[in-house]
């Protein structure tokens, strides 16, 4: 049997994320058309996988499909930022305290354990253009997937890394003024893991639906400028 559908499905889910890291840095700014034949060139693989990549980001936000023919990148706006914030600060404040209810000492280990792992990672990679660092930007949506994966729901949890999919490319437009306004990221997921150690869970999903709103206020700001 030929291997060539599993090397297909292989090479498409690498572009995905190779696409996806792209589009989060700002490299096709919103509302691109994304031409098949440029992209096979950037990338270096055939039109078969890319066409998968690119569909497969379109179930996640990030592309748009145009009348089944071509692909752009998705608009960003202040009302889907402030839409996507919103839901996102009712689910995983949800989840949070479903998580924390249940008194998890193992959950309880692996929020640390998360968050450890991404203090020790700079934001950005080195140079002027002020990219996030990959790793960061794995280990951050590891970071916030296990503060919930305490929570006992499937269905919530699914929904939750479905926003939190969403805010990803909001989330880097934030990054590079964070500092000029003086933002401590790494202070804000530590005080949420301490309300977690306490077992707070007021405190931690108050905390948590401010991180969230925190990043949202740069983000607006910028795309009103």
């Amino acid at each position: 049997m030929s291997s060539e559908p599993t090397t297909a499905r292989t090479t498409a889910s690498s572009l995905q994320l190779a696409i996806r890291q792209d589009l989060i840095n700002g490299v096709f700014p919103a509302g691109t058309k994304l031409r098949i034949r440029e992209l096979a060139e950037r990338y270096d693989v055939g039109t078969i996988p890319l066409r998968e990549a690119l569909s497969r980001l379109c179930n996640t936000g990030f592309i748009d499909a145009i009348d089944q023919k071509g692909f752009r990148v998705s608009d960003v706006s202040d009302e889907e930022l402030q839409d996507i914030t919103q839901t996102r600060q009712k689910l995983e404040s949800l989840a949070l305290r479903e998580a924390i209810e249940r008194h998890d000492g193992e959950w309880e280990g692996q929020v640390l354990a998360a968050y450890h792992q991404l203090k020790r990672l700079p934001l950005h990679l080195e140079g002027p253009e002020k990219n996030i660092n990959p790793d960061w930007e794995r280990a951050h949506d590891a970071f916030h997937e296990t503060l919930i994966s305490g929570c006992p729901s499937k269905w919530l949890k699914r929904f939750c890394a479905t926003m939190r999919e969403q805010t990803a490319r909001y989330r880097a437009l934030s990054a590079g003024i964070g500092h000029a306004e003086q933002r401590d990221v790494d202070a804000e997921h530590a005080a949420i893991v301490e309300a977690i150690v306490q077992r707070d869970a007021d405190l931690a999903c108050s905390l948590l639906t401010g991180h969230f709103a925190a990043t949202s206020r740069l983000v607006a700001r910028l795309l009103k400028d």
